[in-house]
């Protein structure tokens, strides 16, 4: 089998086709037929900033984004809505999982496409935007329930609409009085942060909370292009938070935890959430255990500042939510005890 060429892997667009891979040397040309299959089910997005980080494609940064012929892979608990989003949207764009806050999903596209998305059969390219009318039935939805306190913009990626219609629903919800809190959770930044230009910007100003999470989940994603988008995003006044998820070949080791950790803390983003991997399909490869994540993050206790320690979670399947994994949840051989105290068995831990 013929070998891709060596880095840097250099490109002006987005790479988006098994061809485009080939011709960039991300792939091997007899990898063609199997990316090919793999491209009839998932999304490929591969970025030039994102690009240009990669030292090869199975490196923390290309196994993220590269696809592979393991995805045609699907294990029994693996599901196309691992954390039960489908059974909790009301209206569409609109995900209501907790009684204070709900999720707006304007648009299914992001800047890349992650091989181990827990979105991965709903978001790319094709996935588009809310229309006019959708977009007004989920805001009047939100206008309606005046329980809901945080509204968090997710997707796909938020940030990949323009800036007049980020604007527009910016300010939709900061009309509405029960909303205190605005947070967009984001992967452009780090992926395509050539779009945090001063318009992007300027259509996130608001009187109410603005915070936004950053998905992150290797150091090297930190570059300097990135860090200066974040210093961008800092100096208007939002601050940073860090969501990583634990990925076999990418960060399951102490090290590269604490480096990812740390240089979240250096660029003043506060690691928030360590997600287990959620079960979707096809991304059994990227899998880590419970135990062996729970080991990690013991290594790193007093080595680390309590600043760069983020909580480990599981979304529990089925639309239970987030529950924290240490020795007051996990209550035995794969089962997890979720907010409300029920015990789940879970087959992938």
């Amino acid at each position: 089998m013929s070998s891709p060429v060596k880095p840097p892997f250099a490109t002006s667009r987005t790479l988006r086709t098994p061809d485009e891979l080939i011709a960039a040397g991300m792939v091997a040309p007899t990898q063609a037929a199997e990316l090919r299959a793999v491209a009839q089910h998932y999304a490929t997005a591969i970025p030039p900033a994102f690009a240009a980080l990669m030292q090869s494609p199975d490196d923390p940064i290309g196994v993220q984004v590269v696809p592979s012929a393991r995805e045609l892979v699907v294990t029994p608990e693996e599901r196309s809505d691992p954390i039960g989003d489908d059974a909790l949207s009301p209206v569409p764009g609109i995900v209501h999982r907790y009684a204070d806050r709900a999720l707006l999903k304007p648009l299914l596209v992001c800047p890349l496409y992650c091989r181990f998305c827990f979105r991965r059969e709903h978001v790319g390219p094709d996935g588009g935007v809310l229309d006019e009318n959708a977009l007004h039935r989920a805001l009047e939805w939100l206008r309606t329930h005046e329980q809901i306190r945080e509204v968090i913009l997710t997707g796909g990626d938020p940030l990949m609409l323009s800036p007049r219609r980020l604007g527009e629903i910016v300010a939709a919800l900061s009309a509405m009085a029960h909303v205190s809190t605005i947070r967009v959770h984001t992967r452009v930044p780090v992926a395509a942060p050539e779009r945090v230009t001063d318009a992007l910007l300027d259509a996130l100003e608001t009187e109410k909370a603005m915070w936004m999470a950053i998905h992150v989940n290797h150091a090297r994603e930190l570059a300097p292009a990135a860090r200066e988008s974040l210093r961008r995003i800092v100096r208007r006044g939002i601050p940073l938070l860090g969501q990583s998820v634990l990925l076999r070949g990418v960060n399951d080791s102490e090290a590269a935890l604490e480096a990812l950790f740390r240089t979240m803390v250096e660029n003043r983003m506060r690691p928030y959430y360590l997600h287990q991997l959620d079960p979707a399909p096809g991304t059994a490869h990227f899998h880590v255990p419970v135990e062996e994540g729970l080991r990690l993050l013991a290594g790193l206790r007093g080595r680390v500042t309590g600043l760069a320690w983020p909580i480990y979670v599981l979304d529990i399947p089925g639309g239970y939510g987030k529950v924290p994994l240490g020795p007051d949840y996990i209550t035995g051989a794969h089962q997890v005890r979720d907010p409300q105290g029920v015990t789940h068995r879970l087959d992938r831990l």
